[in-house]
């Protein structure tokens, strides 16, 4: 919680974004507080390069902040600031085009995989196999996944469809699977 300088008050995250809508420098910081691990997570999640997720995130707050006074609660924050993020990193991939590893991008939906293959080798492929899936099946895998979003937080953030999320999902899930089906049948 953040407590207003003037009152001493305790303010929710509602109050917080509105004092930062007003300029309240103080109230800003606290949702960067807030959020910061969170947009750097979502970031390196779906790139995999910790340098781009930091750098997107700080790129991010500062569009959050140069933005806040046009943000509007129909959407949640963390799905508004999440949009935010995935577009300045997806901003940054386009010019730099990193290379990826597999000690880079480990995601929650492979860790079940990854359960049953412990080879290094073994993850390897598996990260190969979800560097392949196409950028838009790839987020919305982290989304879901990684930051254990609901599929309308996941619309909102993306400002696609629901019916868009779930059968993007449902590709990068069969995606994976069928490329991993024969590293499982090797087990």
């Amino acid at each position: 919680m953040f407590r207003d300088a003037t009152t001493g008050k305790r303010q929710d995250e509602p109050a917080i974004i509105h004092a930062a809508q007003k300029g309240d420098r103080e109230a800003f910081s606290h949702l960067v507080l807030l959020y910061r691990e969170a947009v750097i997570n979502v970031v390196y999640r779906f790139c995999g390069d910790a340098a781009v997720a930091e750098d997107a995130a700080q790129i991010a707050f500062i569009r959050v902040w140069q933005h806040l006074p046009e943000y509007r609660h129909q959407t949640s924050f963390r799905s508004w600031l999440f949009r935010i993020a995935i577009n300045a990193a997806l901003d940054m991939l386009r010019r730099e085009k990193p290379s990826l590893t597999i000690d880079q991008v480990m995601l929650s939906s492979t860790e079940r995989m990854d359960h049953a293959l412990e080879t290094r080798q073994t993850r390897e492929i598996v990260q190969q196999a979800i560097i392949k899936l196409p950028e838009a099946s790839r987020i919305v895998l982290v989304l879901r996944e990684i930051q254990e979003m609901s599929y309308q937080e996941i619309a909102d953030t993306l400002d696609i469809p629901v019916g868009t999320v779930m059968s993007r999902l449902n590709y990068a899930r069969k995606q994976l699977l069928v490329t991993l089906q024969p590293v499982k049948e090797d087990l």
